[in-house]
């Protein structure tokens, strides 16, 4: 489903991914952990094309996202082709990038009338059904102001499964939301992960939550792949000396 091959990026002068390789099946759960500044957002940002890569490439089941190959060299998609491609990758943002005009109702249902033009009365049964999903079905018509980080975070989840992605990323859903709230939105993210088979990649430090849920752990560090495994691999017996460093500190 996913496959980054030899990923680079900077930002001036600073080298913020320096030769990413990874690759994903169809229906894996995969939790990237590291610290601050370690690129794992910069990762997420890269697969579906909100930030460009300097060298690399990102290709999503299969098609190469970005960019389209021409006798042997890639050249830049069009905007349209771009569009299209993202459409197939959710994304959950650290704040709620909700539309603060829009109720929780008018936010699920935006993308797939604006973008993939389901007709309104269709959008509306399949929203509504995503919002009871996510334990918010008292909350349609309800706006961002008026929910909780938790309710907020849970919509945002919902606004990206109604594009029925390929791929779902997180990028560190957690962490703007008050400690109490936290559990709400894990929950329900745990319950996709079980019971969806959806391609999912987490960028957390929630150790439990990434223990209960993923198929594989990667552990970032200064732009570059450390060490991955599965979770008890990685968490209970690192082989990284600078991956034992850093769970020791969060631990």
């Amino acid at each position: 489903m996913l496959r980054v091959v030899d990923a680079h990026k900077r930002f001036g002068h600073t080298e913020v991914l320096r030769g990413i390789d990874l690759e994903m099946a169809k229906g894996e759960v995969l939790v990237v952990v590291g610290p601050s500044g370690s690129g794992k957002s910069t990762l997420l940002r890269c697969i579906n094309h909100l930030e460009v890569l300097n060298s690399g490439r990102i290709y999503v089941d299969g098609e190469l996202v970005g960019y389209r190959e021409r006798n042997g060299h890639v050249v830049e998609d069009s905007e349209a082709e771009i569009a299209r491609k993202r459409a197939a990758i959710g994304m959950v943002f650290q704040r709620f990038n909700l539309f603060p005009h829009l109720t929780a109702l008018g936010n699920v249902m935006a993308g797939p009338v604006h973008v993939k033009g389901l007709p309104r009365k269709e959008a509306e049964a399949a929203a509504k059904a995503l919002l009871e999903r996510v334990g918010l079905a008292a909350k349609l018509d309800t706006y961002p102001s008026q929910l909780s980080g938790g309710q907020q975070q849970r919509v945002a989840i919902a606004r990206a499964l109604a594009m029925n992605p390929k791929l779902m990323m997180f990028d560190e859903p957690t962490s703007a939301l008050d400690p109490e709230l936290v559990g709400e939105v894990l929950e329900v993210m745990r319950t996709l992960a079980r019971d969806s088979q959806m391609t999912m990649i987490v960028v957390t430090h929630e150790i439990g939550f990434a223990r209960d849920v993923a198929d594989r752990a990667v552990f970032m560090d200064e732009g570059r792949i450390v060490e991955q495994g599965t979770p008890q691999e990685l968490f209970d017996e690192p082989k990284q000396e600078r991956t034992r460093t850093f769970l020791g500190l969060i631990g």
